[in-house]
């Protein structure tokens, strides 16, 4: 019982990081009604701007809080705008194109950021900054709760519950739902779509900003290439939530991390990049919309 209560720890932790992630998906296609693959791509520009940052600062060796949120801001900064960047010259000139040109567009901008990290970057691995110190906060028999998973964790909530008053307390927020539900209609009610379609992106790359800082800080190696597994586990999780639903986002999230918590516990690690796979098929079979999505009809 104890194992379990520690991989569940475990598993909430690692489903705050994949939740920060599938909400930047889950945002633009709840604005577009497309999906921007090189969001995960923008998460990984986040981390080595964290590490580049951290030594320039020369806070690479000051772990603490302070050194985590000057990290979590710089990175939200450049994350924000590499996103309007790419909003603006990649997406906004097909905005009325057909959608496979979109997608290909979003594979084509995803994969020239991975090969130019590799150029500008370097494809060897590179250490991330101490960012924090990791120690056992309290412990009940075996079971112990340490700081980057509470931090992970309190950051990740803060991230969520920020988002949530964003797009519900908020005139900046009612104009977003107002274009995702008709940009047309709202353009008439004086709503400016291409700035809420650029805001949007530059709120979802924040949050794969902070997405990478706490990536970083529990699993301290980054590469060019880092951003292709975890976008594909935090793009399953928004589908599997219902993607366009900021709610949905997070709990498929949750599901995600804790299920490959328990595959790795009791069965094998083996299977852990291939749940991700196997639970996107399960629900494109059986619930196409997800679990908290809305069947729609299109009109043609």
């Amino acid at each position: 019982m104890q194992d379990f209560v520690q991989h569940l720890i475990n598993g909430v932790s690692l489903g705050s990081i994949y939740a920060l992630i599938a909400l930047g998906y889950t945002m633009v296609y709840g604005i577009l009604k497309m999906i921007n693959f090189a969001h995960s791509d923008v998460y990984m520009v986040g981390a080595f701007a964290a590490y580049y940052f951290a030594r320039w600062l020369g806070i690479e060796n000051n772990p603490g809080f302070s050194t985590l949120l000057t990290l979590i801001v710089i990175t939200m900064i450049c994350c924000s705008l590499l996103g309007l960047v790419i909003e603006r010259l990649a997406y906004r000139p097909l905005r009325n194109s057909p959608k496979l040109n979109v997608l290909i567009t979003a594979i084509g901008v995803s994969l020239f950021l991975q090969y130019s990290g590799q150029v500008v970057f370097g494809a060897d691995p590179k250490v991330f900054p101490e960012v924090m110190k990791d120690f056992v906060i309290f412990s009940i028999g075996i079971v112990e709760v340490r700081s980057f998973d509470v931090t992970v964790l309190g950051v990740g909530i803060v991230a969520m519950l920020g988002l949530q008053f964003l797009l519900f307390k908020t005139k900046m927020g009612r104009a977003m739902r107002a274009v995702s539900a008709n940009p047309m209609v709202a353009s008439l009610m004086g709503v400016n779509p291409d700035r809420i379609i650029a805001f949007t992106f530059v709120v979802g790359s924040s949050l794969a900003g902070i997405g990478s800082v706490l990536v970083g800080m529990k699993y301290p190696k980054i590469d060019p290439l880092m951003g292709m597994m975890i976008g594909m586990k935090a793009f399953v999780a928004a589908v599997l939530g219902g993607i366009g639903n900021v709610g949905g986002a997070v709990l498929g999230a949750m599901i995600m991390g804790l299920s490959e918590e328990m595959v790795v516990a009791y069965l094998s690690s083996t299977y852990r990049d291939a749940l991700a796979f196997g639970i996107l098929i399960v629900i494109l079979i059986f619930k196409p919309a997800g679990l908290l999505g809305k069947y729609s009809v299109e009109k043609v």
